[in-house]
């Protein structure tokens, strides 16, 4: 099967043959954190990330960041530890190549320069939003069946891809997401939890917005698919949608256009950012 044999991204450690620095790197920050009495979550709140991103770099799948590994030396008291290998991880990101299947690699590869994001959501949570066990639950439960070692490669496709977030200076990013994706308990409660408590994370960053669009509006601009809008790197703003695996990157302008007006109607009529974080942690206290 095509789903079988397509290959998952290098991540940037793979990509210049550092993985296994970063693997042995990971355990170690595993033992300090372990150490240090701390869980990934404690610990991911002194550092300003997710259980998820730290359980990734324990693993290995993601490449920590500079600003990180200084932070975790002094937190866990590594002594030099991890700022040792900061140039390496440095030249890591540099020499980062991202490999994806061949219909997906254009918009891949503007997605990890563009200087603007915006995402309309109808039905699911985007992937760059989607926390690690959220993503997996998604890939295991899809059809046709997927394998253990695909559904892996997968989930870590998708947090290699999150790091878009934390680039410097950082791009200019927004969500829209129908009301129904906050309401739909993918993985269950303490899977859907987390899911919400990684949307009201990613909404305080200063360069992001999330709006909701609730249900009990009664016109909406756009009840077809969901669809991204980019602005690659000097470069015109193209969108990309996605219908049962059917991609279509367009860059013809007046579609471009088209897509673009019904996002700002749709931004005017959903919820201002502060009141879609009153919502999402309403929905969560009520879990």
């Amino acid at each position: 099967m095509a789903e079988e044999r397509e290959r998952r991204p290098e991540t940037p450690a793979e990509a210049n043959g550092a993985a296994a620095v970063f693997v042995v790197l990971g355990k170690q920050l595993k033992l300090l954190r372990e150490r240090a009495g701390l869980s990934q979550r404690e610990f991911g709140d002194l550092v300003g990330y997710g259980p998820d991103q730290i359980s990734a770099m324990e693993r290995g799948v993601r490449t920590p960041r500079p600003e990180f590994l200084q932070k975790a030396d002094e937190i866990l008291q590594a002594g030099g530890l991890f700022t040792a290998v900061i140039p390496q991880v440095e030249e890591a990101m540099n020499r980062a190549r991202t490999r994806h299947p061949e219909w997906y690699r254009s918009y891949a590869a503007m997605e990890a320069e563009a200087v603007e994001l915006h995402h309309y959501s109808n039905h699911a949570v985007h992937g760059l939003l989607q926390t690690e066990e959220h993503a997996r639950v998604v890939f295991a439960k899809r059809r046709p069946f997927l394998s253990e070692e695909t559904i892996e490669k997968r989930v870590t496709d998708r947090l290699s891809r999150q790091q878009v977030f934390e680039r410097w200076p950082p791009p200019i990013v927004s969500y829209i997401l129908e009301e129904v994706v906050l309401d739909r308990p993918i993985g269950g409660p303490r899977v859907h939890a987390d899911q919400l408590r990684r949307l009201l994370s990613v909404s305080n960053k200063q360069n992001v917005e999330i709006q909701v669009m609730p249900t009990r509006c009664e016109e909406h601009p756009n009840l077809d698919s969901a669809f991204n809008l980019l602005v690659p790197r000097g470069q015109i703003q193209v969108a990309y949608t996605e219908a049962q695996g059917f991609p279509q990157l367009i860059t013809e302008a007046e579609g471009v256009r088209k897509i673009a007006d019904r996002y700002g109607i749709m931004r005017a009529m959903a919820l201002s950012p502060i009141e879609t974080r009153s919502l999402i942690k309403q929905k969560l206290e009520e879990l």
